[in-house]
């Protein structure tokens, strides 16, 4: 196949291990501030109230809301129902940016500076442009251009993000790649004439993930890494 000219990453999962980011921060911060909580079921959980809460904004039950201001809402009920006590107005705040300082998995930074060097690249997240810009800081992320939600005022798997993004870069659905771990996303986009590369990411909810260990469907690329997907595009 020809190659696209563009590729967009999908990026909680695909790019940035959030599950183990968050963990051991919040692990190492109840135990320097002495607060007792099981701050690993309180990441799962709060990983676990992403969807819905956006999905209250898709079906019009709230008004468009960014990212940060959903995790922010799920955080302040997570405490309370964790029982969770001792945390001031600066700790809450800091706790919900830690979204904004995630790692990224080994390989995602090497694979996308090769990747760079022939083809445009850039997060398409259901993140807001500001976290997504904070977190390309953080975690080295050598992105040409940031693709948030909040610049379509959608989230994935709506339409306007998918063709928005396309339609910003002057370029066809079938010129541009969605790279992600996750099928429903690729699902979507390939509906939608975008090309697909499935990245492997079998461990991004922890030991017990029970989807997306595998590539559901024949995706256009099938890779277990960001690197293997720069040696399937001939990136050098």
């Amino acid at each position: 196949m020809n190659p696209p000219r563009a590729l967009l990453f999908d990026t909680f999962g695909t790019i940035v291990d959030w599950r183990t980011s968050l963990i051991e921060e919040l692990e190492n911060f109840g135990k320097e501030r002495r607060i007792p909580a099981d701050w690993r079921a309180l990441v799962d959980a709060w990983r676990g109230a992403y969807a819905p809460s956006m999905d209250q904004v898709r079906r019009g039950e709230m008004p468009w809301t960014k990212l940060d201001h959903l995790h922010r809402a799920t955080l302040d009920r997570l405490v309370a129902e964790f029982g969770i006590s001792g945390l001031s107005e600066d700790d809450l705040r800091w706790i919900n940016l830690g979204w904004h300082r995630l790692r990224p998995w080994p390989d995602a930074v090497p694979g996308l500076v090769r990747l760079k060097r022939h083809f445009i690249i850039g997060p398409l997240s259901n993140g807001n442009v500001s976290l997504l810009v904070n977190l390309a800081k953080y975690a080295g992320l050598p992105w040409d251009m940031i693709f948030g939600a909040d610049l379509f005022q959608h989230f994935k798997p709506d339409r306007e993000t998918y063709l928005g993004a396309c339609q910003l870069l002057d370029l066809q659905p079938n010129e541009v790649m969605l790279c992600a771990a996750h099928n429903s996303d690729l699902r979507m986009a390939r509906s939608l004439g975008l090309r697909t590369a499935f990245i492997t990411r079998p461990t991004e909810y922890g030991p017990a993930q029970s989807r997306d260990l595998q590539a559901d469907e024949p995706w256009d690329l099938i890779v277990d890494s960001v690197e293997q997907l720069a040696d399937e595009l001939r990136a050098d």
